[in-house]
């Protein structure tokens, strides 16, 4: 059912939209942690770490698929709350054809040189034939990656945040059933889990496009749309290029860190790929909510009610703290048991390097999903260019300091474990990197740079994303 964000107190029809929004992702990254458990579980150590490498290299395709997603459900929200329906329907047309080139590319890529990917990553010959088979059997499903990106992004943008919801609960669950059937029964190993995926993944695609080009047969309209806009075209790809760029510069730095932690061996690839994966869980959620204030600040911009702009930041940040706090407590204190989820009889190595990352990485929850909430209203404001910016800086701090830290603070018998986790930190609050290093400063010293670091960060952000209302 459409959902008109421009009525309403803002804070009830925030916590409406954004809860299912919240869901859904649980659900979306339960695909990606279900494919890891099972391979963990069933099949070993090596077959984790494989489907692991092999995800760092996915995410750059579904960055591209991101930015469709967020080009769409931007240009489509501001239509809506202007009540442009004629352009607004042709701009979801435009959206479909601009994803279907991209990712007919990408798939080109993936199938063709996804043995050339993995090499450049340095993936270990152990694991690399389960790493390409795994990335091979995913190219052929970007389809349904790009296109039930778009479908989502289309319910966001009409105010429906509950249909993904139920799309998702059931594939999603659906992907763990068949994973484990695939793996136990037919002994498929990382083929069974990315097949599962791709087959669940594929279901799910078409369900929703059927749906989204009902739900638009029925919105308001007396002429026919266009099937296709320059102008509009133009719109999706400022908002959608940038967006893309942003989850492709953080997934190069995660490539690249990649690359160094396949130099430590599978034990640390492994729980590596586990820590990250419950890491990405988080991120992904927080990235979420903020793509709902996006939607949020898109429609109220397009009917001209910025003040609930204003309104709609304060109640995101609230959301994204009330999650930040019980998350933060789960992996800092309690992450060996969550990483023993994905591992049958993980080796000390692994479980170190899982324990050592998600203790670095959430205490910078609170920090990382304020910043995302406030880039959600950038973009829903369409203003890009300091969304790059702050990107860019993020990834050249970020593999600098991976690289730096993991030959600086090598811990036996972590061989350097450390470092690329306290480098994975840079991307969400580049400023703050003095205070993830502890022992290189005084302790005064350290705390106070610290608060300089995180108001001077936190004064510009605010001066900066007000700017527009």
């Amino acid at each position: 059912m459409n959902k008109d964000l421009t009525v309403g107190k803002p804070e009830t029809v925030l916590w409406k939209f954004c809860l299912p929004l919240f869901g859904s992702i649980i659900f979306q990254q339960l695909y990606n942690i279900a494919d890891s458990l099972v391979a963990g579980k069933f099949v070993g150590e090596n077959a984790l770490a494989a489907v692991g490498n092999s995800y760092e290299i996915t995410l750059i395709f579904i960055a591209f698929a991101f930015g469709c997603n967020m080009g769409c459900s931007v240009v489509v929200s501001k239509l809506f709350g202007a009540k442009n329906f004629k352009e607004m329907k042709t701009a979801v047309y435009t959206a479909c054809i601009f994803s279907a080139i991209v990712c007919a590319f990408l798939m080109l890529i993936g199938i063709a040189g996804s043995g050339l990917l993995l090499r450049l990553i340095r993936t270990p010959e152990e694991v690399f034939a389960d790493s390409k088979l795994y990335l091979d059997i995913y190219a052929w499903g970007l389809p349904f990656v790009f296109f039930y990106n778009i479908a989502t992004g289309i319910f966001s943008a009409l105010g429906d945040s509950k249909t993904p919801f139920y799309f998702l609960a059931v594939s999603s669950l659906s992907n763990i059933a068949v994973d484990i059937w695939f793996v136990k029964a037919f002994n498929m190993g990382v083929a069974g889990v990315a097949w599962a995926t791709f087959l669940c993944q594929g279901v799910s695609c078409v369900l929703a496009m059927v749906v989204v080009f009902n739900r638009l047969r029925k919105v308001e309209g007396k002429e026919k749309a266009p099937l296709f806009s320059w102008a509009l075209l133009k719109d999706i790809v400022v908002i959608a290029v940038p967006s893309t760029l942003q989850q492709s510069f953080i997934s190069l730095g995660n490539i690249i860190i990649q690359s160094i932690i396949n130099g430590f061996g599978a034990p640390v690839m492994a729980g590596y790929s586990a820590a990250v994966k419950l890491n990405n869980l988080v991120i992904t959620s927080f990235t979420t909510l903020g793509n709902g204030i996006s939607n949020y600040t898109a429609q109220n911009l397009g009917a001209r009610k910025l003040p609930r702009i204003k309104e709609g930041m304060k109640v995101g940040v609230k959301m994204v703290w009330m999650l930040s706090l019980p998350l933060f407590l789960l992996y800092f204190f309690a992450g060996n048991v969550v990483l023993k989820l994905f591992m049958d009889e993980p080796t000390e190595l692994a479980m170190h390097t899982g324990i050592m990352y998600l203790r670095i990485l959430s205490p910078f929850y609170f920090v990382v999903s304020a910043k995302l909430v406030a880039d959600g209203i950038l973009r829903g404001a369409g203003m890009m260019k300091q969304f790059m910016i702050a990107t860019f800086t993020d990834l050249i701090l970020r593999v600098v300091m991976a690289f730096v830290f993991s030959r600086t603070l090598s811990v036996p018998p972590v061989s350097g474990a450390h470092g690329p986790s306290a480098g994975a930190l840079l991307p969400y609050f580049p400023l703050c990197s003095t205070a993830t290093v502890p022992g290189q400063l005084p302790k005064r010293s350290r705390k106070k740079q610290y608060k300089l670091r995180l108001y001077a960060h936190y004064k510009k952000e605010c001066k900066f994303r007000f700017a527009l209302l």
